[in-house]
């Protein structure tokens, strides 16, 4: 099996930490809006990744985050006049709902970060003391880019270029542009917890490596998110974990693709709440389900999400979900009607070989859809009960 891996910019043959066990960490949502479906790609792409583990015999240990507290939450929440908790809440449960409609399996730990501040504090701390962070007079607490002299690997660039490419808030408090809140102090209004700076929060990238660390050890075997997070959320997760640590954070980086949203003329855009371009998972299925039936929605979501190899950006349009609607269609087709006793997949087989051998290349979900469909026609053209069997167990 190999997987293509951010970091290197190649593929590579994936040797888990611990025979037969992998630990995977996937950057999850700021619980402040509905799911849409720009994010349930990752959240597809890598729910396949951990099936396609297990079902080879891995036992994954999947943890992906809630973020629970930031400026976004902050500032809806004193909008609707209630606790950021209570939004937090509100929209986990919402979550939950629409990600069990898609069928994604649900992570073995969903940690939030308000309820791991002592882990949060104590890795500041540490990089304190390292000479890796530095606190401030206000109350804030920065990580010192330059004093981590990796920085910008995962991207391939130095500080410099990353500052000159960077749009950066001015900030008086910073040594250095490019250094990142480890801790906020507190501001009127906001939500606070007690610390040895005095009352405040975390920032935003901080929570994933404590919780990283907390759950899966100092090096994570797959760390996994949208393309859209390499920097510098990953970037700065990777300055302040190894600092910490001294060891490699992740063995493989897995990054998504973006989806893009197609207009009437053409035009693509990055589907995102701050564009206000988003169709959430809620009117997906429900404009779905009234298209092709009730009970089929998330299958032809799941299933157009998973024609494009993952790490390749993909159009979304309502023309592109109906031809994924017709190519589902036909695929079962290949199995309406036609009895096949049921047992292992043969992986010796033709179709059943190429399937493995896609998905064992990098998780290329094309290719072993396209081993489907030639499965499926020959199917169509023989009746064979025993190729049947074969695409079942696909």
């Amino acid at each position: 099996m190999q997987i293509y891996n951010s970091m290197t910019r190649k593929k590579e043959p994936f040797v888990p930490l611990h025979e037969g066990k992998v630990g995977i960490y996937a950057c999850g949502p700021t619980v402040y809006n509905f799911f849409h479906i720009g994010n349930a790609r990752p959240s597809i792409v890598f729910d396949v990744l951990r099936r396609y583990l297990e079902y080879r015999g891995y036992e994954v240990t999947f943890v992906q985050n809630f973020t629970d507290i930031d400026d976004k939450m902050i500032r809806r929440a004193n909008e609707e006049g209630i606790t950021v908790k209570e939004l937090g809440d509100r929209f986990i449960k919402e979550y939950y709902t629409d990600a069990d409609a898609l069928g994604i399996e649900r992570a073995t730990v969903n940690p939030r970060a308000t309820e791991h501040i002592p882990d949060i504090i104590a890795l500041i701390e540490k990089l304190i003391d390292k000479g890796l962070a530095y606190a401030c007079d206000n109350g804030d607490v920065y990580y010192n880019t330059q004093a981590f002299p990796g920085y910008g690997k995962l991207c391939g660039q130095n500080l410099e270029d990353l500052e000159s490419g960077a749009r950066i808030d001015v900030d008086p408090n910073k040594r250095h542009p490019m250094d990142f809140a480890l801790w906020k102090a507190q501001k009127p209004g906001e939500p606070a917890w007690k610390s040895p700076w005095g009352m405040g929060r975390p920032g935003w990238h901080i929570e994933c490596s404590a919780m990283s660390m907390k759950y899966l050890g100092e090096t994570i075997d797959i760390h996994c998110g949208g393309s859209d997070l390499a920097f510098p959320h990953h970037e700065n997760e990777i300055a302040q974990s190894e600092a910490a640590s001294g060891v490699p954070f992740a063995k493989v980086w897995m990054h998504s693709g973006p989806l893009r949203v197609r207009d009437a003329s053409g035009h693509e855009e990055k589907m995102s709440k701050s564009l206000g371009n988003f169709w959430t998972i809620r009117d997906a299925l429900k404009d779905t389900e009234a298209a092709y039936g009730e009970g089929n929605g998330a299958e032809v979501l799941r299933f157009f999400l998973l024609r494009s190899q993952y790490r390749s950006p993909i159009s979304f349009s309502s023309a592109l979900i109906e031809e994924a609607q017709k190519a589902l269609v036909r695929l079962y087709g290949a199995l309406k009607g036609r009895e096949a006793a049921e047992g292992e997949v043969d992986w010796s087989e033709k179709y059943a070989a190429q399937f493995k051998a896609a998905m064992d290349d990098d998780f290329n979900t094309p290719l072993a859809i396209a081993a489907m469909f030639e499965l499926a026609t020959e199917i169509n053209r023989t009746g064979d009960p025993v190729l049947v069997r074969q695409l079942k167990g696909l």
